[in-house]
């Protein structure tokens, strides 16, 4: 007999008014970091780490009353398990319009884990332009590390096991506005 494996959802950590709370703290943090926001530019790491990118640059607007240029990174083809994949994986547009040369690049993604996607979006980061700096701000850090990257700007510390998955649910992607921690249950 084969077992039915499906995927719960065992707690809410966080619901829309938490996650407008953290975004607003981390753009304070970044205003701050940088003693301001000038030649700060923002990338958000599709897909859910893109409009995270934008609510925190309207934020920092609101802020300071400086309109910061939002970038879109596909990493795609730095993944480093690219051939599990999919035999040919989906490939959408990265679109930064504005040269990064000498400017504090702020990466943006929704959950920091392994820090994998974090490795490939610094090597397409890289091939893109120089920036003088590169600094990561993620809406949630789960911990269970694989490679020395760290946050400098984490909206909530949420440790977690290993068999658990961390969903961020944003209204412009999935009509809902929470983060959801899910866990396999077999039947």
């Amino acid at each position: 007999m084969t077992k039915q494996v499906s995927m719960v959802d065992k707690a809410i950590i966080m619901d829309s008014q938490a996650i407008k709370r953290a975004l607003t703290r981390v753009a304070h943090e970044i205003v701050e970091r940088n003693k301001g926001v000038s030649d700060v530019i923002l990338v958000g790491i599709r897909t859910r780490g893109v409009p995270l990118a934008q609510r925190v640059a309207e934020e920092i607007k609101r802020i300071e009353g400086v309109e910061l240029p939002v970038g879109i990174l596909d990493i795609t083809l730095y993944r480093d398990d690219l051939s599990t994949l999919a035999y040919q994986p989906i490939v959408h547009e990265t679109l930064i319009p504005f040269s990064i040369n000498d400017k504090k690049v702020v990466l943006i993604d929704d959950v920091l884990f392994t820090g994998r996607t974090v490795r490939a979006a610094l090597d397409a980061i890289m091939d893109i332009g120089r920036p003088s700096a590169i600094q990561l701000a993620v809406l949630i850090d789960r911990g269970h590390r694989e490679l020395p990257i760290r946050a400098d700007y984490v909206g909530k510390n949420v440790p977690t096991s290993s068999k658990e998955i961390v969903s961020v649910q944003l209204t412009l992607t999935d009509e809902t506005e929470q983060v959801v921690i899910k866990e396999f249950m077999e039947e």
